[in-house]
């Protein structure tokens, strides 16, 4: 039973589960530590400019926003008539509302036991080039919003065990001295993930608990715990599309029209406004810090710097959609460059799932009930659905996302070479245009939507660089990082992805014209170029460095229509509000 369980945690929590960090804590090699200052040089020598938090509120009205959200969607009327312990393992759903994996497991259980892992993996280095796997910024989104999860958990009368080491070996100690009959956690959909489940699953296999524990309520009356894992990721459920993910249209837009032709958004999921109790801990474990991860602080001295956890998102849709009133004007100022405001910007908290899906369609559609409904409102859900189908095509096409040819095994002779790449990734190209997005990259983990598509193009058509060198250095800098958004939009821009269609040019000219026809985003970003003429600083010539590869292609009408075409598509590069961006 629990509670027999329960007087030994604390001391077996001490003296077996709560370690020092479970592997040294990390030097960076020589390489490493070059990257990182890459990273970070751009931001120590600028001068100072605005920085800009997102959300623009102060604590105390994230707060109040929270918690007026979650009173709405709390419920007295939902019952509990489980026994026995339910461990709920966080992983990338990093919040309270709409927690499908945290409801069931208070259902099913007396007592729930919140767990997250640090696992060391995600601090290690990316698969083919040896990047950081994990920088500075999403490093410390991802703390904050540990604590912000932690904070929001002890308000309805749980906490959050924060434990540093590996799921597969945390999960079933904690399942064996608590008699935790279930561990529910969210589904993943890419190889890594779905490897730590497997092996997770194992080891719960091999703990044994009392009979009485193991049949208390759990979905299996075996003597082992059991793993449910739920699909939570996405606005729609994978359950409700009308086809199988192996038949998934290479097409988006018969994606896209089907599921809106036959499915429909599920309700978010309602909690009731306590979750206790939880088991007798004695020691809970603390947020991490990032010198636990061998990293520094990031020194964001302009630009955007985003407060991450669940409090800020919800923050952060009601700024955008009810006291700026923004949402009316998403679909006209979406591909803008600069500042805060012209896109929602819900990404980062998207990928960590700090930020429900099913959340933001509930709010776009009260927004069209209360003010109004137009192709901005929609177009706030049409990116929404682009996310869903890099998701669903994870699942169809598995690694071969991340292999050089893509879902469709394209060959192409691809470029490794080294200064080039540098250049590229230190925004010393010469092109004003990409090195201001890659600088803001460096410093802020951000890049427009717009910005992403451009410097993909100049990498894969322009320098014929391997596109998965420039996929693993977003892995490495964006702070709104997911493995299905970020290699899918690289094999889309790298013309190896599933649609065949999707391979296209932009016109670094053409594109400087249309979104920053005068020059205010390159001078923010190169400030050297602030005395030239507004026409002048996105073509400076010698008042520039040496342009490193000539375009492809110079004439800015060839592919006007080919812009346009992919302008189209709107954020479907894993940015701005919708996607973030493995191996």
């Amino acid at each position: 039973m629990a509670v027999l369980h329960s007087s030994l945690a604390p001391y077996f929590l001490k003296k077996l589960i709560i370690l020092p960090f479970p592997y040294p804590k990390p030097t960076l090699s020589t390489k490493r530590l070059d990257l990182f200052q890459a990273m970070s040089s751009s931001s120590k020598s600028q001068p100072s400019a605005p920085v800009y938090k997102v959300p623009g509120l102060d604590p105390e009205e994230m707060d109040r926003v929270a918690d007026q959200t979650f009173q709405r969607y709390s419920s007295s009327s939902v019952k509990r008539n489980g026994k026995g312990v339910a461990v709920v393992w966080f992983r990338n759903d990093l919040r309270v509302l709409d927690n499908e994996a945290l409801y069931k497991a208070w259902v099913s259980s007396q007592e729930l036991l919140a767990v997250y892992c640090v696992d060391p993996r995600l601090f290690g280095s990316t698969h083919y080039f040896g990047f950081p796997k994990t920088g500075a910024s999403r490093a410390q989104f991802l703390i904050e919003c540990l604590a912000d999860l932690k904070k929001n958990l002890m308000k309805r009368g749980l906490n959050l065990l924060i434990q540093h080491g590996k799921p597969e070996e945390i999960l079933p100690s904690l399942a064996k001295v608590f008699g935790a009959h279930t561990v529910y956690a969210q589904k993943e959909t890419c190889s890594e993930e779905l490897n730590v489940e497997r092996l997770v699953r194992k080891g719960l296999q091999r703990v044994v608990l009392p009979s009485s524990s193991a049949q208390s309520s759990g979905p299996s009356s075996t003597n082992n715990p059991n793993l449910q894992l739920l699909w939570g990721t996405t606005m729609y459920h994978i359950d409700d599309l009308s086809f199988d993910t192996l038949s998934l249209p290479d097409v988006y837009t018969q994606f896209r029209k089907s599921i809106e032709a036959k499915c429909i958004v599920r309700s978010c999921i309602k909690l009731p406004a306590s979750l206790g109790p939880t088991p007798s801990i004695g020691d809970w474990g603390c947020v991490p810090s990032l010198d636990q991860f061998g990293l520094q602080s990031p020194n964001v001295s302009k630009g955007m710097k985003f407060v991450g956890g669940e409090s800020a998102a919800l923050g952060r849709v009601n700024e955008y959609f009810w006291k700026k009133d923004l949402l009316k004007i998403y679909k006209h100022t979406r591909n803008g460059m600069l500042g805060p405001d012209y896109s929602t910007k819900f990404s980062p908290w998207l990928a960590s799932g700090s930020l429900s899906p099913r959340f933001i369609d509930e709010e776009v559609k009260r927004y069209e009930k209360e003010r109004q409904a137009n192709d901005s409102t929609y177009w706030v859900l049409f990116e929404l659905i682009w996310r869903d189908y890099f998701r669903f095509l994870s699942a169809k096409y598995g690694n071969s996302l991340f292999h050089l040819g893509g879902p469709r095994n394209v060959e192409h002779r691809w470029s490794q070479d080294k200064i080039l790449f540098e250049s590229w990734r230190d925004g010393r190209t010469g092109y004003p245009l990409i090195d201001a997005n890659m600088k803001e990259l460096s410093t802020t983990g951000f890049m427009s939507n717009r910005g992403r598509q451009i410097v993909c193009s100049f990498l894969v058509r322009d320098m014929g660089i391997d596109w998965r060198m420039g996929a693993e250095w977003f892995e490495t800098c964006l702070m709104d990082y997911d493995p299905c958004s970020n290699y899918g939009n690289w094999t889309y821009g790298a013309g190896v992805g599933n649609d065949p269609r999707e391979d296209r040019y932009f016109s670094i000219p053409k594109q400087a014209r249309t979104y920053d026809p005068e020059g205010e985003y390159v001078a923010y970003w190169l400030p050297q170029l602030e005395s030239l003429t507004k026409e002048e600083r996105n073509f400076p010539g010698r008042a520039y460095m040496k342009q490193v590869v000539p375009l492809k292609f110079g004439n800015t009408s060839r592919h006007h229509n080919q812009d346009k075409a992919l302008a189209a598509r709107g954020t479907n590069f894993g940015g701005r509000q919708t996607k973030g961006q493995r191996r």
